[in-house]
């Protein structure tokens, strides 16, 4: 008798699938599912409700043969210069970006591309600030004002301290009966976060190193994990670059929401944005209703080769 599970975990071979009586079991993928029409290193990923066959194999794994329609998905390059893709996570009603402005640095341009692929798949996204405890007035002050700018395109922003559990409860009800993903560079401090709402999970976090200020990774392969308070948290690998997947250059202006309701307000219906006259996103920037950073990171998309896109692929730190 086939059964339904949630995949907890994926090796690219291997998976860890929680059944529906809340029984874990170790699964292996049945071939013809690598022939979907979605070309990507791994066809069935973290966060996806799978159907089980009957029976076990001779190591004692049950054989995955199928999986629901997915609600959405976030996906990244998988190698330098490949055009296949890995899944990050699928089935995601939240993402959360957290971000630092030190040790590591998060870039602007990282975090306006990440918006970018989540509006593309259709994913709602707060940011979240860590290490509150750790910034000087200084810094402090630059972070609202990244939170002022956020804030005002439509990105809820939290200002938290995951080590010191502060400011994260509200995170606990939002995840609730969701299923949401975390992601940022390695060293944020994405699995303190996840112990931090659920201390009993107790997952292995890394140290900055001294010589780049960048984390160590720890996740090697997404996970999901089911919080004691409710709802399920995928910890993604650590990621250097976001690369922007198969996303058409006459659409890339509807995913900056700022951008998108002013596109019918331009001269021509097809504004590209960039040199043309009487363009109300360019009208926008130089009145500072759109900020420069965010422009600059739009202008970059549109105009950067294809090769490189490519290159400024999502890596494992």
């Amino acid at each position: 008798m086939s059964q339904k599970g949630k995949v907890l975990k994926s090796t690219g071979k291997w998976y860890i699938v929680e059944l529906e009586d809340g029984s874990i079991v170790n699964c292996r993928i049945r071939g013809r599912i690598r022939l979907d029409e979605l070309r990507t290193t791994n066809p069935i990923a973290v966060g996806d409700n799978v159907t089980l066959g009957d029976g076990q194999d001779e190591e004692g794994n049950r054989v995955i043969v199928d999986y629901d329609e997915r609600k959405n998905y976030i996906v990244r390059k998988s190698t330098n210069l490949s055009k296949q893709k890995q899944i990050l996570a699928a089935n995601v009603d939240r993402a959360y970006l957290l971000v630092t402005t030190v040790a590591p640095v998060t870039h602007l341009a990282f975090i306006d591309r990440f918006l970018v692929s989540a509006e593309s798949f259709r994913i709602p996204t707060t940011l979240l600030f860590n290490k509150i405890d750790t910034y000087t007035p200084d810094e402090l002050e630059y972070i609202d004002a990244l939170c002022y700018m956020y804030e005002k395109v439509g990105y809820p922003c939290y200002k938290i301290s995951a080590v010191n559990h502060e400011n994260i409860e509200f995170l606990k009800e939002e995840i609730k009966d969701n299923q949401v993903m975390i992601s940022g560079h390695s060293g944020v401090g994405k699995s303190t976060v996840v112990n931090a709402l659920d201390p009993a999970l107790d997952l292995k976090t890394g140290e900055i190193s001294q010589a780049n200020k960048q984390g160590k990774h720890t996740t090697t392969f997404a996970e999901m994990f089911k919080l004691a308070s409710g709802g399920y948290i995928v910890d993604t690998p650590g990621i250097r670059a976001f690369g922007i997947v198969d996303l058409d250059r006459d659409v890339i202006s509807h995913y900056f929401p700022e951008m998108r309701e002013r596109l019918n307000a331009c001269k021509f219906n097809n504004c590209k944005h960039l040199n043309e006259p009487k363009c109300a996103v360019k009208e926008a920037v130089e009145s500072g209703e759109i900020f420069e950073s965010r422009y600059a990171t739009y202008y970059q998309l549109m105009t950067e080769d294809e090769n490189e896109i490519h290159r400024k692929k999502a890596e494992f730190s």
